[in-house]
């Protein structure tokens, strides 16, 4: 029988898994794994170099190291996690087959040529440009070759996905509006698109710049267009992050959103705007008018942060309705102290949503404000800002859910149990540590790129106060913290597919899906629950500390601004 005639019902939670899509799923997540192991230990690298007591990598493998940890953990580690998801999203919650499983097949392997190949030229040390790689620093041509080749494969993974939803439309498998979180996905495979095309449309002419059949690049050129594909790609992590947040909450708790057609509207926005606040890596770049950078980083980005605003409401304000409906309802926090806490699905996607929204919301307007950008915008401040995003947000979101998925999609009982419940706090408290204390040190001046913060040998040197120093070494300690749970999520990851007990009844695969997914109507409204006519109190206080936190940060910003920029 061909395998895309079969399906297998997960006998706990009732998911759908068409084995095509099942097996792209697993591989996705392997590598993905396998890639967050290389980026973690050369995370240790970096961490024990720009610690100035260790300062262990001299200059050259500093960079390298430093690319090669910034190109595994923003692009590839999380890029084939979300391929994951896409097709959980789509074939799996909508309980069909998977489109063109061929196709899906070509990306993949297009992507895992791609990491290689990329990998491969950085190791040769020929191309430690980072990240960025910002022209006319060169790098070897298999670095963007590498990374074009990764870039096809998710763009065909993207339409794939697409192409499953098409599917789904067609055979009636799902009744009404799609779930909400594969609207989530939806809206990450859209911006997805966006950051692919802007990423060919400027790393193809680099890689003919690279082999001599292009004579010239413009600098400022570059910088615009790859910044619509650099940051642009961490817009799609926030939506993926985003949709994993809702799946946990309705997994862990029954939960539904407070207003379906809001969430809704908040990922409508991430579509219309999120990729504007790529403008605040450009804020100094001469060439590029006062007026183009205003509009990006007011007017236009307040719409992306309010949709991010949003689902900070609404996520924690659907489990708190939740567990109050459940009877933990006495005073504004019961239905947090009972959450349980225990359970690394539900600690880590709540860690990763308060890191997210008060570390690195927060800390991502005051970058994206354009007069204070220009205090801290090459300063240790902004990877402060994004492991705050990316890692506490994004890499501990999709943490959590591997602990939902390893028994349902692996099929295999969770190993180290005792671990994996404390595994959560390790990563995300010592990441959030970690942000905070790079912001701190980026605040004193402490240099973004620069392997020596000491300028040791400088003709012009400079000497930061004391504090900085501290605030690196709390950056290393904590760094240090972090990348242990990291190491335990890996840990318990491999051990648990490879020798967790094989979980009962996950092996009876049949032709054709089931009935078309029901999905449940939404209560008509809350009762008697909350206090005061508010049925999610302690989510609006959480709101109302979140905003007393910004407004006062915010104003120690522009304060600090004001004593470094004289006036008169």
């Amino acid at each position: 029988m061909a395998n895309n005639q079969l399906f297998r019902t997960c006998p706990n939670t009732g998911l759908l898994f068409h084995k095509p899509a099942e097996t792209l799923m697993k591989l996705n997540a392997v590598v993905a794994v396998v890639i967050l192991l290389i980026g973690g230990v050369l995370s240790l690298l970096v961490t024990l170099t720009r610690w100035q007591e260790f300062h262990l990598l001299p200059a050259d493998k500093f960079y390298q190291a430093l690319t090669a940890h910034g190109i595994n953990m923003l692009i590839f580690w999380i890029i084939f996690f979300e391929m994951a998801i896409l097709y959980f999203a789509s074939s799996t919650l909508l309980k069909c087959r998977l489109a063109t499983p061929r196709i899906a097949w070509l990306g993949f392997i297009l992507m895992f040529i791609g990491a290689i190949v990329t990998n491969v030229a950085i190791m040769g040390g020929d191309s430690s440009v980072m990240m960025t790689s910002y022209v006319p620093m060169p790098a070897n041509p298999k670095f963007y070759l590498g990374l074009i080749l990764f870039a096809v494969g998710a763009l065909l993974g993207c339409f794939v996905f697409l192409g499953t939803l098409v599917v789904a439309k067609a055979e009636g498998t799902y009744e009404g509006s799609i779930p909400l979180v594969t609207f989530g996905a939806l809206t990450a495979a859209i911006i997805a698109i966006f950051t692919i095309a802007s990423g060919a449309i400027i790393l193809i002419p680099t890689f003919l710049w690279s082999i001599g059949y292009i004579g010239h690049i413009d600098a400022l050129m570059y910088r615009v267009i790859w910044w619509a594909m650099g940051h642009s790609s961490q817009q799609i992590n926030v939506s993926a992050h985003v949709a994993v947040w809702y799946a946990i909450a309705a997994i862990v708790f029954g939960a539904r959103p407070m207003s379906e057609r809001v969430s809704r509207g908040a990922f409508l926005l991430y579509i219309l705007f999120l990729q504007l606040a790529s403008a605040h890596h450009l804020l100094s770049d001469p060439g590029i008018s006062s007026e183009w950078k205003i509009f990006n980083t007011s007017y236009a980005m307040y719409l992306a942060v309010l949709a991010s605003m949003i689902h900070g409401l609404t996520v924690p304000g659907s489990i708190e309705v939740a567990q109050r409906e459940k009877g933990f309802d006495k005073g504004l926090f019961e239905w947090i102290r009972k959450a349980p806490w225990g359970n690394p699905v539900f600690s880590g996607m709540f860690i990763s949503l308060i890191g997210f929204g008060f570390i690195g919301g927060i800390s991502g307007v005051v970058l994206g404000t354009e007069q204070i950008n220009i205090t801290m915008h090459n300063t240790i401040y902004v990877p402060g800002h994004f492991h705050a995003t990316v890692v506490v947000g994004t890499t501990l979101a999709f943490m959590s859910l591997t602990y939902f998925l390893i028994p349902v999609l692996f099929k295999r009982e969770l190993v180290m149990k005792g671990l994996a419940k404390w595994q959560p706090y390790l990563f995300g408290l010592g990441m959030s540590v970690f942000s905070i204390a790079m912001m701190g040190a980026g605040t004193m001046g402490v240099a973004r790129r620069h392997w020596d913060m000491a300028f040791s040998g400088a003709v012009f040197g400079y000497d930061f106060p004391a504090v900085a120093y501290t605030l690196m070494a709390i950056t290393g300690i904590s760094g240090i913290v972090a990348i242990v749970g990291g190491a335990a999520y890996i840990l318990i990851t491999v051990l648990s597919i490879l020798f967790g007990k094989k979980v009962a009844g996950t092996d009876e695969y049949s032709t054709g899906p089931n009935a078309p997914l029901q999905m449940a109507a939404a209560p008509a409204g809350h009762g008697n629950i909350g206090i005061g006519g508010f049925v999610a109190p302690g989510t609006f206080v959480f709101a109302l500390v979140f905003l007393l936190l910004f407004v006062v940060y915010y104003a120690v910003n522009w304060k600090y601004l004001a004593s470094i920029w004289p006036m008169g």
